[in-house]
């Protein structure tokens, strides 16, 4: 089986977007534009190109995520990109992708396409787009020329090629500037393949563009999906719920540490892709599972999640009981699913109820959770 690399480059100050960090870094639906692309190749070995001095930025917009420390780039694309595939060298890959951090829109379809491209012997794999608007040039006269737009394209990332004849194809033209990687490519008389690129995956470079890219984030397939725990008390001191220990008056039984919360949500988001539910992938007959804290789970379903290219949109989850009180651990709450999601808090919502006396609940015999999760995929 072919081996695979992902190269992001992200060296770039992103100066034409105007924003306060470059624009890689900045938030786009609440989650940084560098994060959501890495996330985009679920699955896949990604490696990640920064720019100079641009260490905590990375961290702070990769942080949980399981990469190699990050390359340090060029000046220029060119040169981090050369820089990018040297340090992959070491351990070569049959295939790279090379991808533009600021096109986080990218489908798991078009990156399909590419490594389906180069498995049949392509030496490089762009994709394109067809130019539909028209098209005039401004000539030196003032005058404006039609340009036939029939045989015009616009390429997009990843570019995909075999390993090593990419990375001698930088080496040999170091000096000579090109706009990307298939320029490089063409002049070492690589064979390149086009694949059918997306309108959605666009570069985002103005700041008008985070608008238009948070505006199809909306879009494709949105997916709801509900859970729902118990667990009942036994002696203790403390229980755990939403990620957070609070203190009482007993404990709560289950094979791990029965956070009837993160478990409900769990199951919400593996409903949201058809995933099971969380006795599948954590079997209570399972000794591995044995007291293991609940996040572990929440933190599973994410990844499964991302896996599939989905983005969580928002959890909501209700605890029902009579004690403990809820209230006074509800912004710490929220702020544990948010860090375990990587989400913003405003995406969290964690609610409480009792009833009224009713029921095992209401008899203090135990603690149950309603979750709802939305996915768009």
């Amino acid at each position: 089986m072919s081996r695979l690399a992902v190269l992001i480059v992200a060296a770039g100050k992103g100066e034409r977007a105007g924003t306060a960090l470059p624009k890689q870094y900045e938030k786009l639906a609440g989650r940084p534009i560098l994060r959501r692309t890495v996330e985009a190749f679920a699955g896949l070995p990604v490696h990640v190109v920064i720019g100079p001095g641009q260490g905590e930025l990375a961290a702070q917009a990769l942080a949980g995520l399981d990469l190699p420390a990050p390359v340090t780039g060029g000046a220029t694309r060119q040169q981090s990109v050369r820089l990018g595939l040297e340090a992959l060298a070491k351990d070569a890959p049959d295939f790279v992708l090379i991808h533009d951090a600021a096109r986080p829109l990218i489908s798991r379809k078009v990156i399909e396409d590419v490594i389906s491209a180069l498995e049949n012997g392509a030496d490089g794999a762009l994709p394109m787009v067809a130019v539909a608007d028209t098209l005039r040039r401004k000539d030196a006269d003032g005058h404006w020329t039609l340009v036939p737009r029939d045989a015009l394209y616009r390429a997009q990332t990843p570019q995909g090629f075999a390993f090593g004849k990419i990375l001698d194809a930088h080496r040999a033209h170091a000096d000579e500037e090109v706009t990307d990687d298939v320029a490089l490519a063409e002049l070492a008389g690589l064979k390149v393949e086009m694949v059918e690129g997306e309108e959605k995956n666009i570069k985002v470079t103005r700041k008008e563009d985070f608008a238009l890219a948070e505006k199809l984030l909306g879009g494709g397939d949105v997916r709801t999906a509900t859970g729902y725990d118990v667990h009942k008390f036994t002696d203790g001191d403390h229980i755990m719920l939403c990620g957070i220990k609070v203190a009482h008056d007993h404990g709560l039984e289950g094979h791990s540490d029965a956070d009837v919360g993160l478990h409900a949500i769990t199951d919400a988001l593996l409903g949201c892709i058809g995933e099971g539910d969380i006795g599948q992938h954590f079997p209570p007959t399972d000794e591995r599972w044995r007291g293991a804290a609940s996040w572990k789970f929440l933190d599973h379903a994410a990844s499964l999640v991302a896996a599939k290219g989905g983005l969580i949109s928002h959890v909501d989850v209700t605890i029902i009981c009579e004690r403990p009180k809820v209230g006074p651990h509800r912004d710490a709450m929220k702020a544990k699913i948010a860090e375990i999601l990587k989400l913003e808090p405003s995406r969290v919502s964690v609610k409480a109820t009792t009833t009224e006396g009713l029921g095992f609940t209401g008899r203090r015999e135990g603690i149950a959770a309603s979750a709802i999760a939305t996915v768009k995929l």
